[in-house]
């Protein structure tokens, strides 16, 4: 687990146009530990792990290899609305939501 962990690192830090002293400057720590963390030579702690998710705006899901999505801030944000909703209204965005999907679906087969 640790090399897809460390290579999800490298790959979202060199998206985000960070060096490794940068991502470490934003994590508390030193260029040469996050090389370690990529690397897969150690694992950082929970801690550690979710300042770097928040550092690069990933969710430590996607870290872990649990997820091979990228979710956004503005989505996570989006999600958690829907979620405070009561069944039926978030039943009702739902059902909006899997009709465009559907409809995007459709789209994309025909063109």
């Amino acid at each position: 687990m640790s090399e897809k962990f460390g290579d999800r690192i490298m790959q979202a830090r060199k998206e985000k146009g960070l060096s490794r002293e940068e991502l470490a400057k934003m994590i508390g720590t030193s260029g040469p530990i996050v090389g370690r963390y990529e690397r897969g030579d150690m694992m950082p702690s929970v801690e550690i792990a979710t300042k770097i998710a928040d550092a690069l705006e990933i969710s430590v899901d996607y870290l872990l290899g649990k997820t091979s999505l990228i979710i956004d801030k503005d989505a996570i944000r989006r999600l958690e609305d829907i979620s405070k909703l009561n069944e039926e209204n978030k039943a009702f965005i739902l059902n909006l939501i899997d009709m465009a999907l559907r409809d995007m679906k459709a789209k994309n087969a025909y063109a």
